[in-house]
């Protein structure tokens, strides 16, 4: 089977490999190129100490970035930034201060996230760096400390979606209605941990700083990354930036001439579970939410309704580059922010605001009336100054809009593109200069699903199971998010007992869950098992409970990571949960099937009722995780020679 641009660039990374070409659902050792943290470098710290690494594996491939919580000039934030630049400092890891700017767009200026490479960071917005040509996805804290100490970590190389952009935007659309249009109309988890992989003629008519965009929020639409093909207008961004700031160590002449000679496609005839087409031309001007990315309307529906907004907000790694404040300078120039709306601005890095500041863009804002924020996150994380109040209305050129980020749960929040919240900031409601409003069914854009790649044996290590068995607990409701598993008032409780963790699994799920689980069950979810939170007690509660694994129709990624990094096995099998929910979902929220499922790891297969399912192959990587109890574990094997 040949391989997509996904699957040829994890080849380059995967390590302890026998030669075979990966595809999607293989279980590897990746060994990326660069692995960013920022802030969570200071929790990231005590996981790498506490394995017993005195050094890091490969400084090179470290990069350190302080960027999340830099408006807090505390004694208490300012001694945690001086302790994580001394651990970067004696590591030799590559550092980058507060006020340098987001650590994503760094790894971008800075040439980590380079086209070809596969990047990965402790951070969902990774995403960003296939707007270069990157494999950027993200990766939870242990994984962090895994790569600082071993320079690798596991992943399971995920579904990929085929979206083919044709045509060519409208003058005054931009790459966030492109995704922004994606979102809310591809809404129903299509392309729920996938990489998508953009392709199409419509590619070559949009900017790197479009396409930047449209892979960042690739993230709010459910992928695990977003990734468009290297071109010529990939190859001018990077001569541009030599012209502008000179060579460094991965940008210069030698890394883009042996890019030009190098660059990876996808085969004619490689394989991707969904195929997605958008004509440029159907997209308009479009507003998310409120409180949803998923929700969306075109400015043609919004700019009667006058939706009054209170807070303005061009700031975050999306949409904080220099033609995004261009666009929103171009807007605002020579007039003023309206009477009762505050509108905040930060450059994604230094270098974007110095050079915005020298085409007078900078200034322009300033002048109409804009509050200045440092180079960095901030408000739309909900840190810092000028974060939204109850029953108060934001817009956005940020990424996020769940309730409750940037500020009061009470409060209501839109996302748009930097030339729409600049145009609302003036008028005091959401508005846009836009007239141009034809009938689009988007009756044109079809999904289509392939055949599964066929299954193969695959060599089972020592003291990994070849088969289990075990008696199945069906637990039907999609969706079902952490705090169902493992509620929250227990969560920083830490001195929690594995026997006590037991006792209160899925407490917030179905009261009868413990009566009917016992020792040795396999429990069946639905789909998207694990939403929500990052709490690792989600997964290590079921294991402390005696269940051998949880098989459903798709799992939340961090969900997976913090189970597989914990040493307790999944298995994704949707057709047997669509079986299970045809004959149980009007039942009980548990159902004790009272019938045995036998799981067979050589052949990828189970039996249940008679019936064989397949299911990708859990290979060396996670088998090894299991026997070994977890991550931890699994790199202390590692580093003690």
């Amino acid at each position: 089977m040949n391989q997509t641009l996904t699957e040829k660039i994890v080849q380059k990374y995967v390590v302890e490999n026998d030669g075979s070409l990966i595809h999607s659902g293989d279980f590897i050792y990746i060994q990326p190129a660069f692995v960013m943290t920022h802030d969570n470098t200071g929790a990231i710290i005590p996981k790498f100490n506490s394995i017993g690494a005195k050094k890091i594996f490969n400084p090179d491939q470290v990069v350190i970035t302080l960027d999340h919580n830099v408006q807090d000039k505390s004694e208490t934030n300012l001694a945690k930034y001086k302790k994580i630049e001394d651990f970067a400092k004696t590591m030799g890891s590559h550092f980058y201060p507060a006020g340098r700017g987001i650590g994503h767009q760094i790894m971008c200026e800075e040439g980590f996230a380079f086209p070809n490479t596969m990047v990965v960071a402790s951070d969902s917005h990774s995403n960003m760096y296939g707007g270069l040509g990157s494999l950027g996805t993200p990766i939870v804290r242990t994984d962090a400390a895994a790569i600082w100490a071993t320079g690798k970590t596991w992943w399971k190389v995920p579904p990929i979606a085929k979206v083919n952009l044709f045509g060519k935007l409208n003058e005054g659309v931009s790459g966030k209605d492109v995704i922004i249009t994606l979102c809310g109309i591809f809404n129903k988890d299509e392309v729920l941990n996938y990489v998508v992989e953009f392709k199409g003629d419509g590619i070559k008519n949009l900017s790197v700083d479009d396409r930047l965009t449209i892979a960042n929020m690739t993230t709010e639409w459910g992928a695990l990354a977003g990734i468009f093909p290297v071109d010529e207008v990939t190859i001018n961004w990077y001569y541009k930036r030599l012209e502008q700031y000179g060579e460094n160590q991965r940008i210069n002449n030698s890394t883009i001439n042996d890019l030009k000679k190098n660059i990876l496609e996808a085969d004619n005839d490689a394989f991707y579970s969904i195929e997605i087409n958008l004509d440029l031309s159907t997209v308009l001007p479009s507003v998310s939410g409120p409180d949803t990315v998923k929700k969306i309307e075109t400015m043609c529906e919004l700019k009667s309704k006058r939706i009054k907004i209170d807070k303005a907000y061009l700031v975050s790694c999306v949409n904080s580059r220099v033609d995004d404040i261009h666009q929103a300078a171009e807007i605002i120039r020579g007039k003023k922010i309206a009477k009762d709306v505050e509108f905040y601005i930060a450059a994604a890095s230094s270098q974007v605001q110095k050079e915005s500041e020298l085409k007078g863009d900078w200034n322009a804002l300033l002048e109409a009336g804009a509050k200045p924020l440092p180079p960095g996150c901030g408000p739309c994380i909900g840190l810092g100054m000028g974060l939204l109040k109850d029953g108060e209305v934001g817009i956005s050129a940020t990424n996020r809009n769940y309730k409750g980020r940037m500020g009061s749960p009470n409060a209501h929040s839109y996302l748009a593109s930097p030339a729409v919240v600049a145009a609302s900031a003036i008028a005091g409601y959401i508005d846009y200069a836009w007239e141009y409003c034809p009938l689009v069914t988007f009756e044109d854009v079809k999904i289509n699903s392939k055949l599964e790649k066929s299954k193969k044996t695959i060599e089972i290590i020592k003291d990994f199971p070849k088969e289990i068995k075990g008696n199945v607990l069906f637990c039907h409701q999609d969706n079902l998010n952490t705090d169902g598993i493992y509620p929250g008032k227990y969560t920083y409780n830490d001195a929690m007992t594995p026997e006590q963790q037991a006792e209160v699994v899925m407490e917030n799920y179905d009261k009868n869950f413990q009566s009917l689980a016992k020792d040795g069950d396999i429990i069946v979810g639905g789909f998207n098992f694990g939403t929500g939170s990052s709490r690792e007690q989600a997964a290590t509660a079921l294991k402390y409970k005696g269940i051998k694994l949880v098989i459903a129709g798709s799992f939340s990624e961090t969900y997976k990571r913090n189970a597989f990094n914990n040493g307790f096995l999944l298995i994704d099998i949707p057709k047997l949960v669509k079986d299970l929910k045809f004959k149980y979902e009007n039942k009980s929220l548990t159902e004790n099937t009272n019938n045995t499922i036998s799981i067979n790891f050589e052949n990828s297969k189970a039996l249940f009722n008679n019936k064989q399912y397949y299911f990708d192959s859990v290979g060396k990587a996670a088998q090894e995780l299991i026997v070994l109890g977890g991550l931890n574990n699994w790199i202390k094997e590692k580093i003690k020679d």
